[in-house]
């Protein structure tokens, strides 16, 4: 959070002036807000995982429901977080450019319909149907009985979540598409705080006692859908469904959905390609790889993702406008402030990897041998963190033009590398080559996006860049140097209580982040240039 508030405190600088300054400083203002939000969610996310590491550990169970939870979870960043609102977005913000608020209004309200109607045919039909599902996606449980019924019993309570998750999402897009970023980005808090109560509280009373998980991932998601609708009430926003197939706004938005779903969405299937070849892995390897993804999520869910969500609506507004010069520039921003923020992660996680697993998950029947093999697969999700970050951003830049076919291109190429580099590196690394063919077709990705921007001209980069990249890269050498000498080595962690672990690393990552930055200044970046797309003086 320290980095989120320097920028905006650096944006109020009364030196940015016209029209990029105020563009930088709108920028940081709501990505703070909604990073601020979403930072909430992610630490609640890491207790409800320790509560869950404590309770239930690393077990065949514990496997099968990451799987339970996994299925209506993808679809959800599939469909709902995914291509529904790379595509709504785009065509909301033009309408609420150039249409008066009732034809808005009426849009909307023919959206919901729509997207109630296919929500409802989906979850009937995948209730109908969930051995089939768990066989989709985990097809190595079919030689483990026990996983397999359970994984589909789950399935029964958790997919549900998928309609009112996807409504939340709806919800959501209006309130971003209107400047209001705080309350969607605290939103999915709510299913932090449903998970943990039920883990602690509904355990005993089960028959099966990780089938809490499943009742509390379906509280959260009836929780959460109707949690924002007071925000849009008092905004005057609340839709009222009407179905109208023929909306033309609606007709657009569907067709854009269609092929957004690989371009925006290839990093979540790049995971479940992970969960279907783990299945066939020993006990626990699903876990590791779930533990592992939720720690570089972090960084990713804090500020990639709340980069992107502010990003996109600027950028198609600079886009309806016709105005090449602030969307270059919003560009430019983005990708500066995604590498200010992923590379250290990256060196970070690389350095203390077993230092963060121990501190956070090494309680109850979570053992010493679960922080080793999470930490193989932790290690190699680490180096895809600056990859899986501009993704988010790069491809906004395409979906703000509606633009879908240049990110679904890239993206199939993407899902077919990492399904080839999977069959590879499996068998010499097991859970960990996995997570390292992520990261490689991540990376691959991101730099075919960039790639395109830059040859179609849609991005022109500001200056000051090769002094950028020499400030980025001493710093978080001398940093990442720092915390080798500093910290101990594996087996004092692992032998360490939770106490000495939770002040080291607490020491760890404040001396981390005051000798980056220290670096950076010292260096001659000041922010307030950062902000305002001008390359920094010199020392």
């Amino acid at each position: 959070m320290f980095v989120l508030k320097f920028l905006w405190y650096t944006a109020r600088d009364e030196s940015l002036q016209g029209t990029m300054g105020l563009m930088s400083k709108h920028l940081a203002k709501n990505t703070l807000i909604f990073s601020s939000m979403t930072f909430i969610s992610r630490m609640l996310g890491f207790v409800r995982d320790m509560v869950i590491a404590y309770l239930f550990g690393v077990t065949g169970a514990a496997d099968a429901f990451w799987v339970a939870f996994k299925i209506p979870n993808f679809m959800r960043r599939l469909f709902a977080e995914g291509s529904f609102s790379q595509a709504f977005i785009p065509v909301l913000a033009e309408y609420k450019e150039t249409h008066d608020r009732k034809v808005v209004l009426d849009f909307i309200s023919h959206m919901m319909a729509s997207l109630i109607l296919v929500l409802l045919v989906l979850t009937i039909l995948v209730e109908l149907a969930t051995p089939l599902m768990t066989i989709v996606f985990a097809p190595g449980y079919l030689h483990d009985p026990l996983r397999f019924n359970l994984a589909s019993q789950m399935l029964h309570l958790t997919f549900p979540y998928l309609f009112f998750i996807s409504l939340t999402a709806f919800f959501g897009s209006i309130l971003n598409t209107y400047g209001r970023f705080g309350i969607p980005a605290f939103t999915p808090a709510l299913l932090n705080i449903c998970m943990i109560m039920t883990a602690l509280w509904l355990t005993p009373y089960c028959k099966e006692p990780i089938m809490a998980l499943s009742w509390g991932v379906f509280i959260s998601g009836v929780v959460q859908c109707f949690f924002q609708l007071p925000f849009l009430w008092r905004r005057g926003l609340l839709p009222w469904p009407r179905l109208k197939w023929r909306d033309p706004g609606v007709l657009r938005v569907l067709k854009l959905m269609g092929p957004a779903i690989f371009g925006v969405s290839v990093g979540q299937i790049n995971l479940l390609i992970d969960t279907v070849f783990a299945s066939f892995l020993p006990v626990g390897s699903i876990s590791w790889l779930y533990y592992s993804d939720r720690l570089t999520s972090f960084p990713l869910g804090v500020f990639g993702v709340a980069i992107s969500t502010v990003v996109l609506p600027t950028l198609a507004k600079a886009f309806s406008r016709k105005s090449d010069g602030d969307y270059s520039a919003t560009v430019d921003w983005s990708i500066r402030t995604v590498l200010l923020i992923s590379i250290p992660a990256t060196v970070a996680f690389l350095v203390l990897n077993i230092p963060m697993l121990a501190t956070l998950f090494q309680h109850g029947v979570f053992k010493t041998h679960d922080v080793i093999m999470t930490a193989k697969s932790l290690s190699m999700f680490a180096l895809g963190i600056p990859g899986f970050m501009l993704i988010k951003v790069l491809a906004s830049g395409f979906y703000a033009r509606q633009n879908i076919k240049t990110p679904v291109k890239i993206g199939i190429i993407a899902m077919v590398s990492n399904t080839l580099i999977s069959l590879i590196l499996i068998f010499p690394m097991a859970h960990a080559g996995l997570a390292l063919s992520t990261s490689i077709s991540s990376t691959l990705n991101a730099g075919l996006l960039f790639y395109y921007l830059i040859r179609d001209r849609l991005y022109v980069p500001g200056p000051g860049w090769g002094r950028y990249w020499l400030q980025m890269g001493v710093a978080n050498v001398l940093m990442g140097g720092l915390l080798w000498v500093l910290s101990d080595n594996a087996q004092t962690w692992l032998a360490a209580d939770g106490a000495w672990r939770a002040w080291h690393l607490s020491g760890l990552f404040c001396l981390a982040m005051a000798s980056y930055f220290a670096v950076l200044w010292l260096m001659g970046l000041r922010l307030r240039h950062f902000l305002s797309f001008q390359q920094a003086p010199s020392s």
